[in-house]
């Protein structure tokens, strides 16, 4: 197998997968087809709208085509010339209970029809398992998986290997770990449908990232059922690579209509809020007066030109570094999306590990959400474990964020130098100037252009959490280094006082000289004069 990334932001990747069918590029969506009712077909699939690849289920073949698919082969008979991906019938086993085939059946039927990447018989975990119950899907699959490699007989399929262990996380890690060892070329997470249908996407973050940190980095990660477009960021950020949805036909027999966004029903539209070349030609009560079929193929089209379109957003929004703003916006559209993205605080370090530490473009940071970046979470690293101040840095001076970038070009910092100058040079070269600033904490003013401290634009005015996010640094940078003083100037509005207070305690605590000025109580001149009156003080 070949998996080539290309490029990367967050945990996301654009990459290139061969199969023996044909190169494709992830992030891949894979449209679920029932070879049995198709409202669109595999050939159309690919012609009209680019799909790549299909998903179809091995099990059902079976049942219903029997050897047929064998002697005639999968591409044939979909009539489809990209790569073809078949379950193995697992979700059949998790709604049923069981299914009527065995593991070395199904692995010498999925070689026979000839698939591009097949997957081996796991046993989900349900969602309303007792622990008990999961530890017995655990143990069970990978039992499978070890039998797995004695079973099949072609080099040329790219097998699956799902993890299991749902919501319980600490049997996810135990799977993807054991799973990992496994030369499987490809892996999934198992159980995620139930997780999605009860909106838990909390839960199925933490189960992604879970088993993302179990699993090798350089294996690509599927996750069955992914649904709805409003998602697809959010998978990827977490770093899925591959998906496979039968919703836009699902939705479609409902009379439901896909946006990038959300769901309506037909009868709920006035206008058709998409310039697809389905909703370009058509009303919504035009749609209405036509057959039940007809109504169902123009929204089973509609929703994957919706599909197409945000799987192309997202792969720009990679290359372009803004994978981050992306998701924001789309998880905003529901809580329990945004719920999930909350959940990456928990796993800042390695989203750290794996995101682009430098990016050709900066980034905009809206809210405390924001705080999870890995660019954030590098800086503070990089600045706790390499920095340290000037050798005779005797007074760490602390200023606020300017509204210009990088701050020592800002117009502020000419009367700050202006200041300096009047100290002399001997006492002007023993007091540091550091910006306090959102959302990074203290930016030694020496290093105020590397990236992202200049190349970054943040909203305001400033939500409490990022505000006690920038004061806790603050007081862990002054914790940490040997000042003998702290001289800060406050932005008493847009702070609040939390900085101020802050910087006060951990003083106190170390025994360090501390004074402020408030920036908006005074004018400029006697704000210049009182701090020179403090910083000689300080020196002295």
């Amino acid at each position: 197998m070949s998996f080539e990334i290309k490029e990367k932001d967050l945990l996301g990747r654009i990459g290139k997968l061969k199969t023996k069918s044909g190169t494709v590029e992830t992030p891949l969506l894979y449209p679920v087809i029932n070879p049995s009712i198709q409202l669109v077909t595999p050939r159309k699939l690919k012609e009209t709208f680019g799909f790549e690849a299909v998903i179809t289920n091995a099990y059902i073949l079976k049942k219903r085509f029997g050897d047929t698919v064998c002697n005639e082969g999968l591409h044939k008979l979909l009539d489809f010339d990209g790569s073809i991906m078949t379950d193995s019938g697992a979700y059949q086993i998790l709604v049923y209970g069981e299914v009527d085939v065995s593991q070395k059946e199904i692995v010498a039927y999925q070689e026979g029809i000839g698939s591009d990447i097949a997957t081996m018989l796991d046993i989900p975990t349900g969602w309303k398992v007792t622990k008990e119950e999961a530890e017995g899907t655990v143990a069970e699959t990978l039992r499978r998986a070890k039998a797995f490699f004695e079973l099949k007989t072609r080099d040329d399929i790219l097998w699956v290997g799902p993890v299991q262990g749902g919501r319980h996380l600490d049997l996810v890690a135990i799977s993807a770990v054991e799973m990992g060892k496994l030369p499987f070329q490809i892996h999934a997470l198992g159980s995620p449908t139930e997780v999605m249908e009860n909106y838990r996407y909390d839960v199925l973050a933490d189960m992604i990232l879970t088993a993302k940190k179990g699993l090798p980095i350089e294996r690509p990660l599927h996750l069955f059922g992914a649904g709805h477009p409003a998602m697809f960021s959010l998978a990827v950020a977490l770093g899925c690579d591959l998906f496979d949805s039968a919703a836009y036909v699902l939705y479609a027999r409902e009379s439901r209509y896909m946006t990038e966004n959300g769901t309506w029903r037909l009868n709920e539209l006035d206008y058709f809020p998409c310039s697809c070349p389905k909703c370009s030609g058509e009303t919504p009560r035009e749609l209405e007066r036509k057959s039940k079929k007809e109504q169902e193929v123009f929204l089973a089209e509609h929703n994957l030109y919706v599909c197409v379109a945000e799987m192309r957003r997202i792969k720009q929004a990679i290359r372009d570094g803004r994978l981050w703003e992306h998701t924001e916006m789309r998880v905003h559209n529901h809580p329990a999306l945004l719920s999930a993205l909350k959940k990456l605080r928990n796993h800042v370090d390695f989203l750290e590990k794996y995101s682009p530490s430098v990016k050709s473009s900066g980034f905009f940071y809206f809210d405390a959400e924001g705080l999870a970046r890995p660019e954030i979470t590098h800086y503070r690293k990089r600045l706790n474990q390499r920095y340290d101040p000037p050798s005779n840095a005797k007074i760490l001076f602390l200023v606020p964020q300017t509204r210009n970038k990088p701050f020592h070009k800002a117009p502020e910092f000419k009367k700050i130098r202006q200041l300096l100058r009047s100290l002399g040079e001997k006492s002007a070269s023993k007091i540091h100037i550091c910006v306090y600033c959102a959302p990074f904490g203290v930016v030694p003013l020496e290093l105020d252009e590397i990236y992202p401290l200049s190349q970054h634009e943040t909203a305001l005015p400033l939500d409490l959490e990022t505000v006690n996010y920038v004061a806790n640094q603050t007081r862990e940078y002054i914790k940490r280094n040997s000042y003998e003083g702290v001289v800060l100037l406050n932005d008493a509005k847009l702070w609040q006082g939390t900085v101020k207070r802050a910087c006060k305690s951990v003083c106190r605590a170390k025994g360090l000289a501390f004074d402020a000025v408030d920036t908006n109580v005074k004018g400029t001149k006697e704000i210049l004069a009182q701090l020179e009156v403090i910083l000689r003080k300080q020196l002295n």
